[in-house]
């Protein structure tokens, strides 16, 4: 098993150092070795196939376009497990960051008939949402809200103005809490007639 090892190592050497050069055959025999185990050890974190597949590619995309600075001497297994768990964690800490963010817009519109069983399908119709925003509010929204960021970073970070963050971040937020109010207020007119129709056939 060792002298197996060792072949496989030292293969995997001569794949990096093709890689660091560009070489985008080495890249796709890597992808094909390494990315079934990648996958599932993201998928053990996350547990999504949807976003393990996202992270996935995150993760072999990190491989490419960070091909320089990988040292073939060190094993590229180890490199791509950490780099998937990290993005895992990373996933998982702006995800948990969302759902509170999404309950706290649920509690802002909802009164005090809110019904805890529907709860998922709202926090499924809020990330909906968020995803129609314009590209730019969008990641405002995420920046300040979910990753918690400034109104300075954020604004560093996207190249525009303190004010237009705010302004940004404003108009995101009441555009979701409109949607919410908007989708949950017909579909409970659609149910109470729904309920109705019955009695008035008779």
């Amino acid at each position: 098993m060792g002298e197996i090892k060792r072949i496989d190592e030292h293969e995997d050497k001569k794949l990096v150092v093709r890689l660091v050069l560009g070489d985008e055959k080495a890249f796709d025999l890597l992808y094909r070795k390494y990315h079934v185990a990648v996958y599932r050890n993201i998928l053990k974190l996350v547990k999504s196939n949807e976003h393990a597949q996202d992270l996935l590619q995150e993760v072999f995309f990190s491989l490419w376009d960070k091909r320089s600075r990988i040292d073939p001497n060190k094993p590229v297994a180890n490199w791509l497990f950490v780099v998937s768990y990290n993005k895992s964690i990373t996933h998982l800490k702006k995800t948990a960051n969302a759902c509170v963010v999404f309950e706290e817009i649920l509690a802002d519109v909802s009164d005090e008939t809110f019904d805890p069983l529907i709860s998922e399908e709202k926090l499924t119709f809020i990330e909906e949402a968020v995803n129609r925003l314009s590209p730019q509010k969008r990641r405002v929204f995420e920046l300040c809200k979910i990753e918690h960021k400034t109104y300075q970073e954020t604004a560093t970070e996207m190249g525009i103005s303190r004010y237009t963050v705010k302004e940004y971040l404003s108009e995101a937020v009441a555009s979701i809490k409109s949607q919410v109010r908007c989708h949950f207020d017909d579909r409970a007119v659609i149910l109470l007639a729904i309920l109705f129709i019955p009695f008035f056939k008779k």
